[in-house]
């Protein structure tokens, strides 16, 4: 029974996330892209935060490692990351935006072999890494003639989010907590959406209550509270059970929703390069991790075979 609940787990996961990318696309119709940030973080933190208090005995920071922790997590992963990708999907589709976030986990590998050594990244794994962007580079379509805008900007802002994601993963292995993982993604999304906060009123963007109207209460709704708070604790519950390899495996789900959402539910378009930059980022994926697909190919299998 619970190789069936992981497996349910892990698409709804996929569904939780993958739909986050739909609902910034429709929330961005009623608000400015960092303030619209701000407040997910702003429902997601109280949401998860509370259920911190109400479930665990040891809630608060108390070391300089957690707060050495929140520093990363909430500055980069959830600060940084989120301003830049919900400004860089003003430019974008989420099936795109999301092709473009696949590259956290290969991103993370880099910044890992250069920051605390990693044996991944070695001739064949840097070429993994190279096709890894290349494949961006289809996703995105560069236009030589107008590089600075289009499509092009929205996946260089997004890219350079991800690079933000795995220098603060990687900065957070450098660290050593005394609280829950649960407990330090609450206290970096509270500590993230301030930082975010922040970046609004600094960028000049119109301030305002959050929109009636009710596609901008849906999805800010999904994005706080179903693919935030709901979504990272089924990840950590995931990541304890299955472990970092399988889990990082939704990321390669992830743009599979979120591309056939978008083109179902906002009619966006699909293009044969879209889909071709999204296989060579795979396949990037494949040749930096091949010795950990090698390894965990004969135990997945015998997953699967155990649900059949």
């Amino acid at each position: 029974m619970s190789r069936y609940r992981d497996v349910a787990l892990f698409f709804a996961l996929a569904l939780l996330w993958g739909g986050s990318f739909v609902a910034i696309e429709v929330g961005l119709d009623y608000y400015p892209p960092v303030l619209y940030a701000a407040y997910r973080f702003d429902l997601a933190a109280l949401v998860l935060v509370s259920y911190v208090f109400l479930t665990d005995a040891g809630p608060f920071p108390r070391t300089r490692g957690d707060l050495a922790a929140i520093g990363f997590s909430g500055g980069l992963s959830v600060a940084a990351n989120n301003s830049l990708l919900f400004v860089g999907q003003q430019y974008t589709t989420s099936g795109i935006a999301s092709i473009t976030y696949s590259l956290v986990p290969i991103a993370t590998a880099a910044v890992a072999a250069v920051w605390v050594g990693g044996s991944d990244l070695d001739a064949r794994g840097a070429l993994g890494v190279v096709l890894a962007f290349v494949g961006v580079a289809l996703v995105a379509q560069p236009d030589p003639a107008n590089l600075a805008g289009g499509v092009t900007i929205g996946v260089g802002l997004i890219s350079i989010g991800v690079i933000a994601v795995a220098v603060g993963s990687v900065g957070l292995r450098t660290v050593e907590t005394s609280f829950s993982s649960i407990a330090l993604t609450g206290w970096a999304m509270l500590f993230g959406g301030l930082l975010i906060h922040g970046l609004s009123l600094g960028l000049g963007e119109p301030q305002q209550l959050p929109a009636t109207a009710l596609p901008a209460v849906a999805s800010l709704l999904f994005l706080g509270v179903l693919s935030s708070a709901v979504a990272y604790t089924i990840y950590f519950t995931l990541l304890g059970r299955l472990g970092a390899f399988e889990i990082n495996l939704v990321s390669y789900v992830v743009p599979v929703v979120a591309t056939v959402a978008g083109a179902v539910l906002l009619a966006e378009p699909v293009t044969p390069l879209t889909v071709a930059g999204f296989a060579v980022i795979v396949v990037g994926f494949m040749l930096l991790k091949r010795h950990a697909i090698a390894d965990e190919v004969p135990r997945l299998l015998s997953r699967v075979g155990g649900l059949l």
